[in-house]
């Protein structure tokens, strides 16, 4: 495992270690994925299952939780010569303007389709259309500003049209409460935050009643990029007074406030100012979390495993620093943890 030049972690992951499907098709209950618990003072590391995690958090920790749902955001698309392409909902931006991105389809698989043009107008499913407008947010990029028009609301038309996206590590399709998590309120995510996955009624009751907090922000996830890991686009988020209070008198008294997933950091440190103090309030956030620019809001997070270069890891060497990284990586590659969206998880800790 080595470091490239943009402090990357960069390591090869083995095919054996991508999750292929849900827990639950492996015959797991959600809470039964494994969790390897991480201290970064001393680069201690324990293996056990994600129900146990109670016994790591302390009474007045803070858990904030993301409860944006994940839309069913994936569409056939038909160009006018009648080629059919994948098309992707990433974002509403405005009212009928969404940033998607399209997909060729070739032997099973999907790339990203960079012959689209200004002003062409796409044929989606039950009479919807989707016309071009322009690149998003400049030229050369994957995604598309573009003007949808659906016979019905969105969430309806999705629901009735839509699937949940996938990429060709999953090898079936799977129903969308496979990529919902137990707290969702309100749907608008491209892809599932999928950090929160494990989590059950049982396990939050067993949390609440050991006394630890758990208070809730909403970003919804854009549409991510495993081929080129560019940084995340600007993502809607709303951070509500009770958490921005929470959290406040939580590093106030010197308790631990850990974030459930990168989505929380980005929204979190969005509105946290220099002096540590988060403000509450929602808007549009562009933020990277990188080394250089540190972490204010939060003292550990519970994440995925994330791939090799991602930007995730960026925001996980901000919060853990890299030497600790390293370690962590090196032992889930050798312990054998799964990636992705339906894999293993891992809790960092001071």
């Amino acid at each position: 495992m080595t470091v490239t030049d943009k402090n990357f972690l960069d390591f090869t992951l083995p095919p054996e270690l991508e999750a292929h499907e849900p827990p639950e098709a492996r015959g797991l209950a959600r809470d039964e994925v494994r969790l390897m618990v991480s201290y970064r003072r001393d680069d201690r590391l324990v293996h056990t299952q994600f129900r146990d995690i109670p016994e790591f958090l302390d009474a007045g920790d803070v858990l904030v939780i993301n409860t944006s749902g994940t839309l069913p955001a994936a569409l056939p698309a038909y160009r006018a010569d009648g080629t059919e392409l994948g098309s992707h909902l990433s974002t509403q931006l405005e009212n009928n303007i969404w940033s998607i991105e399209l997909r060729s389809l070739e032997n099973g698989t999907t790339r990203p389709f960079r012959e689209a043009l200004a002003g062409e107008t796409l044929d989606l499913p039950g009479g919807a259309k989707a016309r071009l407008l322009e690149p998003y947010p400049h030229p050369g990029n994957r995604l598309w500003r573009a003007e949808l028009e659906f016979p019905a609301p969105h969430l309806g038309y999705l629901l009735e049209h839509g699937q949940p996206i996938c990429y060709d590590y999953v090898q079936e399709d799977w129903p969308l409460s496979h990529y919902q998590t137990v707290y969702a309120t309100e749907m608008g995510s491209a892809e599932m935050p999928s950090a929160g996955r494990a989590f059950t009624p049982e396990i939050i009751t067993r949390l609440v009643a050991k006394g630890i907090l758990v208070v809730p922000l909403l970003l919804h996830t854009g549409v991510a990029s495993l081929e080129s890991h560019e940084p995340p686009y600007a993502e809607f988020y709303r951070v509500p007074d009770i958490t921005a209070e929470v959290v406040n008198q939580a590093k106030a008294d010197g308790r631990r406030v850990i974030a459930v997933g990168t989505t929380v950091v980005r929204a979190l440190e969005t509105v946290t100012d220099p002096a540590g103090l988060i403000y509450p309030g929602e808007g549009w956030t562009e933020l990277v979390v990188t080394p250089e620019r540190g972490v204010r809001a939060v003292d550990g997070i519970l994440t995925g495993w994330h791939e090799p270069k991602a930007t995730h890891l960026m925001m996980l060497e901000a919060i853990a620093g890299h030497k600790h990284l390293e370690v962590a990586y090196k032992a889930a590659l050798h312990e054998k943890y799964l990636w992705h969206e339906f894999g293993d998880l891992h809790l960092i800790l001071p």
